[in-house]
């Protein structure tokens, strides 16, 4: 299944939410964005990962080349509704250490 992609910005925050798997074929689309997470005015940017199904270590670069470019312009990137599976892999992954996870 390709990984769907939708975004929603408010005051503060810029969410992504993510649907399906998240692997080397999403790159594109978690650059653009990313992209647009990194140009809006919030502060924090929630990845919601609740309807992601599977994710393997290039979803996990991704995630954390995102971090990278948000420190770079003093933003946050949080992960929020992690679950079974996905939650599972963040955390062998010490993902905890890095992001704030919900």
């Amino acid at each position: 299944m390709t990984l769907l992609v939708g975004t929603k910005r408010t005051d503060d925050k810029f969410a992504i939410a993510l649907t399906g798997s998240f692997d080397i074929t999403a790159h594109r689309c978690i650059r653009k964005a990313g992209e647009d997470a990194l140009n809006s005015g919030g502060r924090i940017i929630d990845i919601d990962l609740e309807n992601v199904e599977y994710l393997d270590s290039s979803a996990l670069g991704m995630l954390l080349l995102l971090r990278e470019k948000a420190r770079a312009v003093d933003k946050e990137v949080t992960l929020s509704r992690c679950q079974g599976t996905v939650l599972h892999v963040l955390n062998i992954a010490n993902f905890n250490r890095l992001f704030t996870i919900q």
